[in-house]
């Protein structure tokens, strides 16, 4: 089987929101083992030993986070993101739905590893519908002595607070997301300062994404040597990847790090949902790489989800969201989908992504209705490229990665729009099957040229 259930074991098989079904499958036995007979140093250590590397996308050592915060000054806070606003990603989400005691735990045992005391579980606006279920599984882990003051008698104290975003993409990240608790408008900060140097109030913070936290309990119970020898050695563990597009079983599955992208797509999801080839994938999410050849169907052999190898191949393993698009989808359109997000989604603060962003979408929204000209396809190389050097934050940076990857392998495709054509055929412009000319679009763009007073430019 190309799946292994670490973080998912639980999943539809105890009630999400029963502390007694967490506890029967074996739920905070670690953290009660770690906090009563061990030390937080050690539980670093462990965490060092195991190889765990964040999995909100930053992929940045989680054992050593926590060792250059408990070397920080005090008060510390701890935070989880649940502010998981990629398009295409939802495993955040499946993990609160459906196990929310072990990112609970997770969180409880970071906290403990930085000598932490006050918590923070930053929930993204759109999953509001969450925030009962969190609340509840807050309150019975207080009834149980496993938050609190004096955490069954050991004298270390937490309490955790459930905040609630207002639908912002920018604050998922780190610092955009520190500064909204703060009750500042969400704005990247610049670095540095880092997060575990001067974060929250100005005092140092670790913040950690859900499906990282998530890892803690089962590193605590089974060891770091354990843990490092599942999945690829230089990124141990799982990962939870969100299928979506063209698939016949999207959703969240969860695989070793460094498994086949070929193995994910036909057996996890199995399989392109119509008869039509993969055109491409892209990994990551919104902001990431885009792996295809044209219109031939991606060469599966050799791709593996690891950051190391996908990044030779200028994609990354992101957020583990997998879109897959066969041949009939066209990339003018998805990337339009994609800029009208980001153009929307800008914090504004930054001119390169505020005014990038949105000339990127003017630029599609042309070619797409037939009335695109030379200088758009030109501008977006310029544009995407003054956005990855110039704007001020990760998310500015990144926003036109997939986009530059579209144009990479389908420039021939894009280009094809200054003619009033569509290959793919689901353009607007599009009324005719695929392939053949859009006499109407074209007639439209020669309108629209005549308005502007000028000629159609091709």
């Amino acid at each position: 089987m190309v799946t292994r259930e670490l973080l998912l074991a639980r999943r539809g098989r105890i009630n999400p929101d029963s502390f007694a079904d967490y506890r029967a499958a074996g739920g905070y036995r670690a953290l009660e083992e770690w906090l009563t007979r061990r030390t937080p140093e050690a539980f670093i250590e462990e965490l060092k030993r195991s190889g765990l590397k964040g999995r909100g996308g930053a992929w940045f050592p989680t054992g050593l986070k926590l060792e250059m915060a408990r070397g920080s000054e005090s008060p510390r806070f701890m935070v989880c993101n649940a502010d998981e606003g990629e398009p295409g990603t939802c495993k955040d989400r499946v993990l609160l739905e459906e196990d929310p005691h072990s990112v609970l735990e997770g969180l409880i045992l970071a906290a403990w590893a930085v000598g932490s005391h006050r918590g923070i579980l930053y929930l993204r606006g759109e999953y509001a519908h969450l925030a009962p279920r969190l609340e509840h599984a807050l309150r019975q882990a207080e009834q149980a002595h496993l938050l609190g003051d004096d955490i069954l008698g050991t004298g270390y104290s937490l309490h955790v607070e459930l905040y609630l975003g207002a639908g912002a993409y920018v604050c998922g990240e780190e610092t955009a997301l520190l500064n909204s608790v703060e009750g500042l408008r969400g704005e990247p900060r610049l670095r540095p300062p880092y997060p575990t140097q001067r974060g929250l109030f100005g005092w140092p913070t670790v913040v950690n994404n859900v499906e990282t936290l998530a890892n803690l309990p089962v590193i605590a119970a089974y060891g770091g040597e354990w843990f490092r020898h599942i999945g690829h050695p230089d990124c141990p563990g799982t990962k939870l990847f969100s299928l979506v597009g063209d698939v016949k079983r999207p959703g969240v599955v969860e695989a070793p790090i460094g498994v086949s992208l070929e193995q994910l797509i036909e057996e996890a999801a199995g399989g392109v949902s119509g008869p039509w080839p993969v055109k491409w994938v892209q990994i990551g999410g919104a902001c990431g790489g885009v792996l295809g050849k044209g219109r031939l169907p991606i060469d599966w052999h050799g791709v593996t989800l690891d950051p190391q190898a996908l990044k030779a191949l200028g994609a990354g393993l992101g957020t583990g969201s997998v879109l897959v698009c066969d041949s009939t989808r066209c990339p003018v359109d998805v990337a339009r989908s994609l800029a009208r997000f980001f153009a929307r989604e800008s914090c504004g603060y930054c001119t390169p992504c505020r005014e990038g962003s949105l000339q990127i979408l003017r630029a599609l929204d042309r070619l797409a209705t037939g009335i695109g000209r030379r200088q758009d396809v030109d501008n977006l190389d310029v544009l995407t490229r003054v956005m990855q050097a110039a704007s001020r934050c990760a998310l500015g940076q990144s926003a036109p990665v997939g986009l530059r990857g579209l144009l990479t392998h389908f420039r021939d495709e894009i280009e094809a729009h200054l003619l009033g054509r569509c290959p793919s055929g689901s353009c607007p412009m599009a009324e005719k099957p695929a392939g053949r000319d859009r006499t109407g679009a074209v007639a439209a763009r020669h309108v629209a040229a005549a308005v502007r007073g000028g000629r159609a430019e091709t």
